[in-house]
């Protein structure tokens, strides 16, 4: 069995996920038998969940911002604190406007679904270096029938050729790679190439900043997720690259976690 405060939820939590039996009927019909079948299929989640496996690629999904998104260990669990990019974007694209928005390193797609919704007169680019990342990131636009997303294969902002962009957004590896954390809890199980970047954990940062001076529209805005610790140094990078406005806000845990920066528009540039 289960160990650990979380023991009974997860126990309920995989029943429903693996066995199509809700909490509510677990609570009121405690006495009801399961077929041979199911008990086989809940005794294997159960291991897989004793080994170690995260609950979200047992059970095949994670809840994101107002979505049920399809994971698979080809991408990175979708957390609550990535929310906050989702509202710092939301709260500079106005609801009228038909922005074009890059999402890059998008993953499962939560981000850029995420703005997808709650902005469908925008059109948004969504980036991943992973085939099979992008699998499941088209399978998500399918199953929630978003249709102002488009997807393209390759590293950052390196795929999107010639176009400019009123915003982009990233929750990039941002880890370093001596951190111990990367061997605990869901961490360990999930894509190295998704969470680790360099013995600073700044390498994709700097990436993105970098390919943001090509791709982003004069004044366009780019927002970056990062590690706890890194605000001060990503700032950094954003002032050296002639980013202005720059802003960190705070996770639900009080972590400085999104940082917002603003293209310095041509008039500007040619003045500094």
């Amino acid at each position: 069995m289960l160990k650990g405060p979380d023991a009974r939820l997860e126990t309920e939590l995989l029943m429903e996920a693996i066995c199509a039996v809700s909490r509510n009927h677990q609570f009121s019909h405690p006495e009801e038998q399961l077929t041979e079948e199911k008990v086989e299929r809940f005794s294997r989640a159960l291991q897989r969940r004793m080994s170690g496996e995260p609950m979200a690629y047992i059970t095949g999904c994670r809840g994101f911002w107002d979505m049920e998104l399809q994971v698979t260990p080809d991408v990175l669990i979708p957390r609550p604190d990535t929310e906050c990019l989702v509202e710092q974007a939301l709260e500079r694209i106005p609801n009228d406007v038909n922005w074009q928005i890059a999402d890059l390193g998008t993953g499962s797609g939560a981000i850029a679904i995420a703005i997808a919704r709650e902005r469908p007169l925008c059109g948004i680019t969504a980036t991943d270096n992973s085939p099979a990342a992008l699998v499941v990131a088209r399978e998500n636009v399918l199953a929630l029938h978003v249709k102002n997303i488009s997807f393209v294969h390759g590293s950052w902002g390196q795929p999107l050729e010639k176009r400019r962009f009123d915003m982009i957004l990233s929750n990039p590896p941002y880890i370093r790679t001596d951190d111990p954390h990367l061997f605990e809890g869901d961490l360990a199980a999930e894509p190295g190439h998704a969470l680790v970047s360099g013995s600073d954990g700044l390498n994709a940062i700097r990436q993105i900043i970098s390919d943001s001076t090509i791709y982003l529209k004069p004044n366009g805005w780019l927002i970056l997720e990062h590690g706890y610790d890194q605000a001060a140094e990503v700032s950094d990078l954003l002032q050296h690259a002639d980013f202005n406005e720059i802003f960190t806000h705070k996770d639900y845990g009080g972590n400085d976690r999104v940082t917002v920066g603003r293209r310095q528009n041509e008039e500007d540039e040619c003045q500094s």
